[in-house]
This record gives C-alpha cells, sequence and structure tokens, in this order.
C-alpha cells in the first residue's frame, strides 16, 4: 500500500518532466500523462480517492517544473 502511494507521488511528475523533453511541449505532456493515468484508473489500479489526489498533486508540482523548464529553454534562445 505504501508503494503504491509513494509511486503516485513521484512518476506522475516525473513522467510531465520526461514528457515534456522528449515532445518539446508541457500541454501535451501533460494530457499524455493524465491519458496514462485514466488509463490505470479504468483498469482498476487506483483503489481509493485519496490515491487519486496523490497523483492529481504530483501532476501539479510536475506541470510547474516542466513549465519552468520551457521558460529556462525559450530564455537561452
Amino acid at each position: 500500500m505504501v508503494l503504491k502511494y509513494l509511486s503516485a507521488l513521484l512518476l506522475p511528475g516525473f513522467m510531465v518532466v520526461f514528457f515534456t523533453r522528449v515532445a518539446y511541449n508541457h500541454i501535451l505532456a501533460l494530457v499524455l500523462t493524465v491519458a496514462l493515468i485514466a488509463a490505470s484508473v479504468y483498469k482498476g489500479y487506483t483503489d481509493s480517492f485519496l490515491l487519486i489526489v496523490v497523483d492529481a498533486f504530483s501532476l501539479t508540482v510536475g506541470f510547474y517544473f516542466a513549465n519552468q523548464m520551457m521558460k529556462k529553454n525559450r530564455n537561452k534562445q
């Protein structure tokens, strides 16, 4: 159970930043990550509302860091 919450806390934020690096678009990265989380909820891997809240928090933090990364890259160019 603890592993589920730890994964929910770290992985969605990491995936947003990773997809931003791959796709060069932080909005697309957020949409891809939300789609993956929605698929896991549909398959039944998310069994509590608190787990969804932790996922959403991690998505928000990951999106913030991806946004900052995109701003830094724009300023360099």
